[in-house]
C-alpha cells in the first residue's frame, strides 16, 4: 500500500510539472480582432513565427523551434511557410505539430525539401482553412550577400494577405519595402520585418507602411530585439494614425 501510494504522489506531481510546463509554453502575447467571419485571435510566438486560431481552427505561419517548445503547442490544421530558410521551415518544430490532415501553403523551394505541400506562387491565391490567401513577392533590393546576391531573391519567396471575412492581414516574410508591398491596399493589420541585414530598417518600414497605410502595424522578426529600432520607428510614424504595436518578436 505504501508503494502504491508514494507512485500515486510521484505520478500526480509529474502531472503537475507537465501541466504547468505546457502552460508556461503557452503564455505568449495575443491580440483578438473580430472580423465578419467571426473572432480571429493571434499568438505571437517570437521571431518570425505566428499562431492565428480562427472557428476552432489553428494556423501556424513559419514555425520556429528556437523560440517555443513545438511538443506543448496544438497541432495545425494549417500551416504557411514563406520561404526555404530555416528560421521559417523548421522541420524539428514540424514534426511536432503537422498531423496526415494538415494544409501546408508554402513556396515551391521549401515544397521540394519539405516533400509535401501546395505550392502559391508570387500573385496566386488559395484557400487554406476557409479562408483565402494570397500570395505577395518578398525580396530585397538593398541588402545583399558578400557574393552581390540578395538574402532572398525576387521571385522565390512569398509573403501572404490573409482574409477573415471583412479583415485583411498582411505577413510579409522576409522582404523590404517593395513596389508590391507599397502598392498594396485595404490592409487592417500588417506584420513587417525589421531586421538588418536581411529584411527592413525601420526608415524602409515606415516608408512601406505609409505607403499603404494599415491600421494596425506590428514590425516583427526583429533578431535581436533591442528598444533602439521599435523606438525609432514609432519616431517615424508619430501621428500617422497607424496603430503601432511592438511585441516580443526577436529571436
Amino acid at each position: 500500500m505504501k508503494l502504491l501510494i508514494i507512485a500515486l504522489l510521484a505520478l500526480a506531481g509529474l502531472g503537475f510539472f507537465l501541466f504547468h510546463a505546457a502552460e508556461a509554453a503557452l503564455q505568449f502575447e495575443e491580440d483578438v480582432f473580430a472580423t465578419s467571419a467571426g473572432e480571429l485571435k493571434i499568438t505571437f510566438v517570437g521571431h518570425g513565427t505566428l499562431i492565428f486560431s480562427f472557428n476552432g481552427k489553428v494556423l501556424h505561419i513559419d514555425p520556429y523551434s528556437k523560440v517555443a517548445d513545438y511538443s506543448l503547442l496544438p497541432k495545425a490544421d494549417g500551416v504557411l511557410i514563406t520561404h526555404e530558410h530555416q528560421d521559417h521551415l523548421d522541420k524539428a518544430a514540424l514534426e511536432h505539430i503537422l498531423t496526415p490532415e494538415t494544409d501546408i501553403v508554402l513556396n515551391a523551394k521549401s515544397a521540394e525539401i519539405l516533400g509535401r505541400g501546395r505550392v502559391l506562387r508570387n500573385g496566386e491565391s488559395a484557400q487554406l482553412l476557409g479562408i483565402t490567401v494570397e500570395a505577395v513577392p518578398a525580396y530585397n533590393i538593398v541588402h545583399k550577400r558578400d557574393t552581390g546576391q540578395p538574402f532572398h531573391p525576387k521571385g522565390e519567396h512569398n509573403g501572404y494577405i490573409l482574409v477573415f471575412g471583412d479583415t485583411r492581414i498582411y505577413v510579409a516574410g522576409d522582404t523590404e519595402n517593395t513596389p508590391e508591398m507599397k502598392a498594396l491596399e485595404d490592409i487592417d493589420v500588417a506584420f513587417l520585418p525589421m531586421n538588418l541585414p536581411f529584411t527592413m530598417t525601420p526608415e524602409m518600414v515606415a516608408d512601406a507602411a505609409l505607403a499603404f497605410r494599415p491600421k494596425v502595424l506590428y514590425p516583427y522578426h526583429m533578431g535581436q530585439m533591442d528598444e533602439e529600432r521599435p523606438a525609432k520607428l514609432a519616431e517615424l510614424l508619430k501621428g500617422s494614425g497607424i496603430d503601432l504595436r511592438i511585441r516580443k518578436m526577436g529571436r
